[in-house]
């Protein structure tokens, strides 16, 4: 199960910066997204996948998941979520502004500082 996460978390490492590196605002954006989503991912998968074991401790339990990651996660995706609409609303406005989102159009001059 490790390596399909492994290979998954690739794929979409791979995807965020292919998209991240691109012109348009808006497939900046989604990039960033995917980008958090293999982090949520890897932090999964490394915080062990957890099987059979209850997620919290019970009587005459002595084997139980670990908390932490999926605690960390949750906070992340709230947080990425917030960003992702900050994004979105910032690229909104100047693709009403400027009526463009290329990044090549978008970027200043000297004689327009």
């Amino acid at each position: 199960m490790e390596l399909v996460m492994a290979i998954l978390i690739g794929v979409l490492f791979t995807a965020a910066v292919y998209l991240i590196l691109s012109r348009s605002l808006l497939k900046i954006i989604i990039g960033t997204g995917l980008l958090s989503h293999g982090a949520h991912l890897l932090i999964l998968t490394m915080g062990g996948l957890g099987g059979l074991a209850p997620p919290v401790i019970s009587e005459g339990v002595t084997d139980f998941a670990d908390p932490l990651p999926q605690a960390l996660i949750l906070t992340a995706i709230v947080i990425s979520f917030g960003v992702t609409a900050f994004m979105l609303v910032m690229a909104y406005r100047a693709f009403a502004v400027h009526k463009t989102d290329d990044m090549n159009q978008l970027k200043g001059n000297d004689e327009h500082d």
